[in-house]
């Protein structure tokens, strides 16, 4: 930072570092930490920042356009140092004192979901309904080749975040300061086939193409603990967690088995739980017990020592490496042991930083799949968020757990989709819980060593089955549109899972209905997380619907905006909603799994003209509908065929390159009297009942005797089903 940003006073410094950003620190001999630090990478934000300083009898006053800030010296207390903010978002708590708690704060995330059923409290994040909140820097310094210095010189350091409501700023500035989300690959977005398993070579690679066969898409192939010996380890050496040799017995030929899978045009990923490092009966301790002098004779373990420098070198190179040249593309390391280490560092956090910097010698944006290790993790993608208990309760809270952990700038979580482990097999929260995963930032279907937990479609009935298979194609078919918010991730700090109060951050709806989320930044999502009725056949979540027109992304059924409204849908629908204006991309042939689409699918809904930027590694590509015309233009043009549809209709296809197309008027696919019919006759109430309500209101042409009469129905959820319906005809 320019010198002139900061302020030094008795034993304190300020660094003003934007307008809404300022960093304060503490050392009683006066030193401050200069170096990076676990948490913070970057300091140099722009020096033209405006701010004042008031020099009092008593102390110092910094003023910027967002902060009053106090110091009257000494050490820091609720007396010497406070601050008021030129916020009104609350009454009485514009005033904050040092050590108070700070009421409004949004959330963040936490390390883990092992053994949760339901919900859990989560750390605090960078984001607060009251406009301000601060990140506590605990972590250690760390030296310009990147390794752990170790002691710090600050007693305090504390980032004040003083955004207002402004989310989407503060996070990208939080980015600037911790670092930048790494591109993902292409294949991390599809689907991930994962289960804790007893597989063999033939077992598994027969299970993918079963998979192939039911013309469902896959894209990453993930072995679990079975892979490497388990249970034959012997006893002396304790246990058979910790492992890097392959099981002999199921998988007789490594080379060939991770070949078979790439030429499914699978990537894959091994689980490794590091704590034991290397012990004597893996197939590369020679080679380890040579690089770091152990004796052989007496089987001197490698004990796991991140803090050395060349236990790191011979763990990867000796190791993993040889591993990868067999075949193996990334790492699940699943790290389940010990909070502490030499340096003081936490050894998850070693794990994540020094496998991402070492996958990155491939020079492909590979990935790790991890745990969280705390603020600035998002710079080892991906998550791993643990074993989850298989329960409607675990479901209902993973929406919210996702979309909150944005606001500490963590965007790439993969859970257990379907749960992991206990509970009981219910099909209907199985596939809900599918259905959320498509719409999830990494869509993992995961299950524990239970013989009868496994997820494959056609492990449930005929109907369920179908719609899993149509879900996970689905997944596929949207890899552009999440390819290209992951590059708005990456370069613009935008996740593609936001709260819903970062588009409408002074609408009180928004934070109301915390398990309903943007999907990049054309979809809006409201998954089901509970039951559905039984007499109905479909289950409902409570949506709030902003100002303006939106679509059901599946029916084109129209809704008026402004308004909270109980939607209901069967177990083959979810509720995803598109803006009037809305424009999004499909992959037209998901099973080809290829590196690029070879034919896109335009999603076009009208009303608002819209414009939408598909981003991909050497090209961009911008759609503009204004209602009638449809103009698309490439970056940098090639041979990829278009088709449009708008409401779900065929307009044109077989399009290339740049175009315009006029399209003449369409009608909506949705209609109130067919939806009518579908609500009644789904419903398993009585005949004679569904007779009356379908001739009373398909008769009826004024909307509010269509409400009148529905009111006075006994059946409330009946009642309530039907109005979105009638709701979306005045629409």
């Amino acid at each position: 930072m320019d010198e002139k940003n900061y302020v030094k006073f008795d034993r304190a410094r300020f660094m003003i570092l934007t307008e809404n950003m300022m960093r304060i620190e503490f050392d009683e001999n006066e030193i401050f930490e200069e170096a990076a630090t676990q948490i913070v990478v970057n300091r140099e934000f722009d020096s033209s920042v405006k701010f004042d300083i008031l020099e009092k009898s008593d102390g110092i006053e910094i003023i910027t356009p967002t902060v009053h800030l106090y110091y009257k010296g000494g050490d820091f207390s609720s007396r010497s140092l406070f601050a008021d903010f030129k916020f009104n978002f609350s009454n009485y708590a514009n005033r904050w004192y040092f050590g108070q708690a700070i009421e409004g704060n949004l959330g963040g995330t936490t390390k883990t979901l092992d053994k949760i059923d339901g919900g859990c409290e989560l750390e605090d994040g960078i984001l607060s309904k009251n406009g301000f909140a601060f990140l506590r820097d605990d972590s250690l310094a760390m030296t310009k080749t990147g390794d752990i210095r170790g002691i710090r010189n600050n007693q305090i350091d504390l980032y004040l975040f003083a955004y207002g409501h402004d989310y989407r700023q503060a996070l990208q500035d939080f980015y600037h300061l911790t670092g930048e989300t790494p591109l993902l690959p292409r294949y991390a977005l599809g689907n991930w086939w994962s289960r804790y398993y007893d597989y063999t070579e033939e077992s598994y690679l027969a299970l993918m193409d079963k998979f192939a066969v039911h013309q469902v898409p896959l894209s990453v192939a993930v072995i679990d603990m079975g892979w490497h010996c388990v249970d034959d380890v012997p006893i002396r050496f304790g246990s058979g967690w910790t492992g890097y040799s392959w099981n002999k017995a199921w998988f007789p030929d490594s080379r060939r088995f991770l070949a078979e899978l790439h030429r499914r045009g699978l990537k894959t990923t091994l689980n490794v739980h590091p704590a034991d490092g290397i012990r004597a009966f893996e197939d590369d301790y020679e080679k380890v017990a040579k690089s770091l002098n152990l004796n052989i004779d007496l089987e001197e373990p490698a004990t796991f020592d991140f803090d050395s420098p060349t236990f790191r070198e011979t763990y990867f190179n000796d190791v993993h490496h040889r591993l990868e040249d067999e075949g193996v593309d990334f790492w699940w390391l699943d790290w389940q042991q010990g909070t502490s280490s030499k340096s003081g560092a936490d050894p998850l956090w070693q794990v994540n930083h020094y496998h991402y910097k070492d996958i990155q010698r491939k020079g492909q944006n590979d990935i790790i799949l991890s745990r969280y290790a705390g603020p600035g993790s998002h710079r080892y993608p991906i998550g791993f968020s643990g074993d989850t208990v298989i329960s409607w309760a675990s479901l209902n809270f993973q929406p919210y757990f996702t979309s909150t952990a944005s606001n500490i700038g963590y965007s790439w979580w993969s859970h257990d989709i379907g749960g992991h482990m206990h509970g009981m097999k219910d099909t209907e929260l199985s596939l809900r819980w599918l259905q959320l995963g498509v719409f999830s930032p990494i869509n993992r279907l995961h299950s524990s060593n239970s013989l009868f937990t496994s997820k494959e479609p056609w492990h449930f009935d005929a109907v369920t089955e179908v719609t899993m298979e149509e879900f996970l194609r689905l997944r596929h078919a949207l890899i552009p549109y999440l390819y290209s918010a992951n590059i708005r991730t990456h370069l613009e700090g935008r996740p593609l899972i936001e709260p819903m109060y970062y588009e409408y951050p002074d609408s009180e709806e928004a934070y109301c209905h915390p398990n309903q989320f943007m999907f990049g930044t054309q979809m809006m999502i409201a998954p089901i997380t509970s039951k559905s009725d039984a007499e109905l056949q479909m289950a409902h979540v409570d949506v709030w619907l902003p100002e303006g027109v939106w679509y059901d992304f599946f029916t084109g059924q129209c809704y008026q905006g402004g308004i909270e409204i109980s939607v209901y849908r069967d177990s083959s629908q979810i509720p995803v909603f598109v803006r009037s204006g809305a424009i999004v991309p499909l992959d037209k042939n998901p099973l080809a799994n290829d590196e690029k689409a070879s034919e896109l699918e335009w999603h076009i809904f009208p009303g608002e003209t819209g414009t939408y930027t598909l981003f991909e590694d050497e090209n961009e590509t911008t759609v503009r509908f204004d209602g009638k015309t449809l103009k698309l233009r490439e970056k940098n043009p090639s041979n990829r065929h278009h088709s449009v549809k708008v409401f779900g209709q065929e307009i044109a296809s077989e399009l290339m390159g740049d175009f315009e197309l006029e399209i003449s008027e369409t009608s909506p696919i949705w209609d109130f009297e067919t939806a009518l019919f579908g609500r009644l006759d789904i419903a398993e109430i009585a005949y004679d009942k569904k007779d009356v309500i379908y001739q009373k209101l398909s008769q009826m042409t004024d909307h509010d005797k269509q409400i009148a009469y529905i009111q006075q129905l006994d059946n409330k959820s009946l009642a309530n089903a039907l109005f979105e319906i009638i709701y979306n005809k005045k629409s």
